[in-house]
């Protein structure tokens, strides 16, 4: 068989669990149609990259994933604000406090054994399913699992984190930069 007529065919297989997927992560399904139509366009033409016999389920989801968080984000900056009042009441949380957050992170992160260290990282930072870093790692889906759970407890004790409060803005900064949010 023909490998574009494979491509086609395994492609249509796959668009149901598309649509119910992109009704779940928008809601209303003229949107999901038109976030599944934007997907199809975009693997279609770079149905070059694929290579047969992978997991074209997974990239389409990654493709329509990719395409909604490019939607969202674009949304997020075309704001209607003729009167200016959103404008007005914008604040924005200092930037010197994520980084000086991200820095205590990357220390923490490195003072992880490797495995953990790999485990996190494939799992909570690349997106990859426990079962995919298993095999990424050679190891057993138990295994990685372990890794993970061991290298976030690892990572609360080393940052001295005890709760969910402890993420996010700090007291003093949260009650300015929320005012904005609720005019």
């Amino acid at each position: 068989m023909e490998p574009a007529n494979t491509f086609k065919r395994e492609l249509l297989s796959i668009l149901p669990s598309l649509r119910a997927f992109a009704i779940s992560l928008v809601g209303r399904h003229h949107e999901a149609d038109d976030l599944v139509q934007d997907t199809i366009m975009k693997a279609w033409a770079k149905q070059e990259q694929f290579e047969m016999g992978t997991n074209m389920k997974a990239w389409l989801f990654t493709i329509l994933r990719n395409e909604l968080y490019s939607k969202l984000r674009k949304r997020g900056r075309e704001v209607q604000d003729s009167d200016g009042l959103l404008t007005a009441n914008l604040a924005q949380h200092p930037a010197q406090y994520g980084k000086l957050d991200m820095q205590d992170f990357q220390r923490a992160l490195e003072q992880l054994p490797d495995e953990q260290r790999e485990a996190i990282i494939l799992v909570g930072a690349s997106g990859f399913s426990y079962e995919e870093a298993a095999e990424i790692s050679g190891c057993a889906l138990g295994t990685i699992k372990s890794r993970v759970n061991r290298a976030r407890q690892k990572l609360q004790e080393i940052l001295q984190i005890t709760n969910e409060g402890e993420f996010g803005p700090d007291a003093v900064s949260a009650p300015l930069t929320s005012r904005a949010f609720l005019s």
